[in-house]
């Protein structure tokens, strides 16, 4: 007997059962449901490439070179930009994530490294019910224990006001994040010799790294785009920033501001500065992704 034969006689001739049938349910219903997801797949898009779309179209003639090198113009005139605050908003958020992303990672390394059972099952409890906190009350919670004690609005307490926001993010993925490591790694580092810590910073850290990074870029981009919080603590001022501990502009608050006035100049203004806040979300999410594009584990 030849090898094709012998071929056709162990795994059947193309005649035979094991051949796929178009026509069998579970061929239709595997293909109805990838129509399905395909489609769910493209409405869920649908909302990105509208935002993107829209403001877009609303605020593109106010894209140029002074957009991002000038100041806002007074009320009813013409020109300008949003450059004060698209400086203010990297301040705000970068002072943020300074303040959240070591305490969040610790504070995720000690939930799964060291913490077990009833401890750990409330303080993750804790930290979903901070994630459900609306903005404006961590935006009260700033101005007490910051503007208020300190005297005057700034850059510091919007930061530590995003902070509270972010903080929950970070825990909560970078937790997940350390867990998913396979426990084989762990037990192959205490195999040759090495502490509960060096497994932690070493081995652990670095595997988890691209998930944890992801999750800072989603905690980011929720608080670039916070504008409750930022009022009670940041403010806004017309100017370039001055300092940290100094009245803040911000891309949220100046469209807020703006998109709420009767002129249509600083309306414009509003969508130009809005599609900037979206691109600057994306970019970092992107860079984010490109970044961590190769896994450890």
């Amino acid at each position: 007997m030849s090898t094709s034969a012998q071929d056709q006689h162990s795994f059947g001739s193309p005649t035979s059962g094991m051949t796929r049938s178009y026509t069998s349910p579970r061929t239709l219903f595997g293909m109805v449901m990838t129509l399905l997801a395909g489609a769910c797949l493209i409405i869920a898009l649908i909302p990105l490439f509208l935002v993107l779309f829209y403001v877009l179209t609303q605020g593109a003639n106010r894209l140029n070179l002074d957009l991002f090198t000038k100041l806002p113009p007074p009320p009813g005139l013409k020109g300008g930009g949003v450059g004060n605050a698209i400086i203010g908003t990297l301040m705000t958020v970068g002072i943020g994530t300074l303040i959240s992303l070591p305490f969040g990672v610790l504070a995720a390394v000690y939930l799964s490294e060291f913490s077990k059972g009833t401890t750990a099952r409330w303080i993750r409890f804790a930290t979903n019910v901070l994630a459900g906190v609306p903005s404006i009350i961590a935006g009260i919670f700033a101005y007490g224990i910051i503007v208020v004690t300190m005297g005057g609005f700034s850059a510091v307490a919007g930061g530590v006001a995003l902070a509270v926001l972010m903080l929950p993010t970070i825990v909560r993925t970078t937790d997940e994040a350390l867990q998913i490591v396979p426990q084989d790694i762990r037990w192959a580092s205490a195999g040759v010799g090495a502490s509960n810590y060096q497994t932690v910073l070493r081995i652990v850290l670095p595997a988890a790294i691209p998930a944890i990074i992801t999750g800072v870029t989603l905690a980011i981009a929720r608080a670039a785009g916070e504008t409750a919080p930022l009022i009670f603590t940041a403010l806004n001022s017309p100017f370039w920033p001055r300092g940290i501990w100094k009245p803040t502009p911000s891309l949220s608050v100046l469209i807020y501001n703006f998109a709420s006035v009767p002129f249509e100049a600083q309306q414009e203004l509003a969508w130009a500065a809005s599609f900037l806040l979206v691109v600057l979300i994306l970019l970092t999410s992107i860079l984010a992704r490109w970044a961590t594009r190769k896994s450890v584990y």
